[in-house]
């Protein structure tokens, strides 16, 4: 198991500030950078990826777009929602993108299992963490990084007790239809630190660790 990290905690954070403070952290970091761990929740926000297509955006309303350079396609960020930036040194943890998607995808899943969720699961071809509600799969959290010289930014989504209506809004990671879900209404009311932290501490007893030791 790693070692604890850096958290910072960032609560009704403005999406363009907490994206640029990621990039300036990411841009001035070396090879004796500690990485750390952002737990954001975020002002209503629909974000699109790199490739996003715009069309996705049914009807924003009120609710600002902000393309960004992670990968997938339209999501919904806002109250109520574990929003976890994992600023990692992939190479230096020896760690390849999509384990690095499987590692934070499994950290949801057992973070899920704490609060009495045991029912999640992936999907294939389709990046996240799902759980059977009504006739079919939800999805209840979101991953999509970014990976430049090895270090790693964005993260993962996770729906703890929000406002689903802005989801109905888009077609979810670029798919028409997609239910998404909270624990709220999956029957978990917890609180929103309380969720964060625990998602925090798995992310940690899951990464390895270093190859090669920060001095």
């Amino acid at each position: 198991m790693a070692a604890p990290m850096l958290r910072r905690c960032f609560r009704a954070a403005d999406y363009g500030s907490i994206l640029q403070s990621m990039r300036d952290f990411t841009a001035a970091r070396d090879e004796t950078t500690e990485d750390e761990l952002w737990q954001v929740e975020h002002t209503a926000v629909f974000t699109l990826g790199q490739a996003g297509q715009l069309h996705h955006v049914l009807d924003a309303g009120t609710i600002p777009i902000v393309r960004t350079e992670r990968g997938g396609q339209v999501t919904f960020h806002g109250p109520g929602q574990a929003v976890i930036y994992p600023l990692i040194d992939l190479r230096r943890r020896g760690i390849f993108v999509r384990d690095m998607v499987n590692l934070l995808e499994q950290a949801m899943i057992d973070t899920l299992a704490d609060f009495g969720i045991s029912d999640a699961c992936r999907k294939p071809k389709a990046p996240g963490v799902y759980v059977v509600h009504g006739n079919g799969l939800a999805k209840i959290g979101a991953v999509g990084l970014k990976v430049s010289r090895g270090r790693c930014t964005h993260g993962i989504a996770l729906n703890v007790d929000m406002d689903l209506q802005p989801f109905r809004r888009i077609n979810p990671c670029g798919m028409a239809g997609l239910q998404t879900i909270d624990m709220a209404t999956m029957g978990s009311r917890a609180d929103w630190q309380s969720v964060a932290d625990v998602l925090c501490s798995r992310i940690e007893k899951t990464l390895p660790q270093f190859l090669v030791m920060p001095s």
